[in-house]
């Protein structure tokens, strides 16, 4: 009897290590992996994919799901298996979002794990190029010297270039009406027209009319100035030191996914997004490249998510 039980056991063993998170890492991953995206471009997603496929012979597939400002795909993916192979794009939307909406599906920071920050990109404060508002004292002091009939656009209700605008607003003192859009390009086009006075643009779709001279750049609202546009100050540097928020794109698991395959996304993520023809593409579509460890991309979601709720509480935002 003895040895039919050793023997047993022995099987038992053999199958738990077979399944263990070191055999599944190792064998990680051996079948194509879904990255799903929200709002935002997919380019660091298209990027990353190509470059997986290089170094591990697998195919991404690059699923987009913009619908109601990302919570489906945050959905979706926080009720996916934990094996590695569903992989989120996250955004700021997703921290706004998680202190913005009541009632979510899913609980972002419990349900999601991070595995990297890729990239930041910032917002940058820009006026028609024909207005006579040319640096951040000016524009506060238009706002205040006419109370309340200053606006400024924004991407829609609850958007990181919202929060942008409010955190001005709070920190200034200054009445200025927001004006939510559709979509970003909607609020430039205003701006454009002069039917607006003011927006943060996501760096990528400021540049070429920054460039074309059609818009001004009054700022950045990054904490440090922005590689592309060197000679334009930060909005902390214009007076408001506490003034910081940034777009930015990373990268989430379902929670419970194994260590082990966070481990290696992660040191694969930090690869991709150093590499110097990756970095070249990222900065080239207007983000900052950066490749974070799992621990510091939980910090830099802690703040955003801390900072997101000071102003949306500060300024009643309501969801849209």
């Amino acid at each position: 009897m003895k040895p039919l039980i050793s023997r047993f056991l022995l099987v038992i063993l053999s199958i738990s290590f077979a399944y263990s998170p070191f055999s599944f890492a190792q064998n990680y991953p051996d079948k194509p992996i879904k990255i799903i995206v929200g709002p935002g471009p997919d380019l660091l997603a298209r990027i990353a994919g190509e470059k997986i496929l290089e170094d591990w012979g697998q195919s991404v597939i690059v699923d987009p799901r913009p619908a109601a400002g990302g919570i489906v795909a945050g959905d979706s993916v926080a009720k996916s298996a934990p094996d590695g192979y569903t992989l989120l794009l996250s955004t700021g939307s997703y921290t706004i979002n998680s202190v913005l909406q009541p009632k979510m599906p899913y609980d972002f920071q419990k349900d999601l794990t991070p595995v990297s920050l890729l990239a930041t990109l910032p917002f940058i404060l820009v006026v028609n190029s024909s207005s006579p508002i040319k640096s951040v004292k000016e524009l506060v002091s238009n706002a205040k010297a006419q109370s309340g009939k200053l606006n400024y656009a924004s991407s829609g209700n609850g958007t990181p270039a919202h929060l942008a605008g409010e955190m001005l607003k709070q920190m200034s003192g200054a009445d200025i009406t927001h004006i939510p859009y559709k979509s970003a390009a909607a609020g430039v086009t205003d701006v454009l027209g002069g039917q607006v006075n003011f927006m943060f643009v996501p760096a990528p779709s400021a540049l070429p009319f920054i460039h074309s001279n059609q818009l001004r750049a009054l700022a950045v609202s990054s904490p440090k100035r922005y590689s592309q546009l060197p000679d334009v100050p930060t909005v902390a540097e214009e007076g408001y030191p506490n003034f910081s928020i940034v777009g930015w794109n990373g990268i989430n698991v379902p929670a419970k996914t194994p260590a082990s395959v966070i481990d290696k996304l992660n040191k694969e993520f930090v690869k991709i997004m150093r590499q110097k023809d990756t970095q070249e593409k990222a900065i080239a579509a207007g983000f900052e490249p950066i490749g974070s460890s799992v621990e510091e991309f939980t910090q830099f979601l802690k703040r955003d998510i801390s900072r997101s709720s000071e102003v949306i509480k500060a300024g009643n935002i309501q969801p849209f």
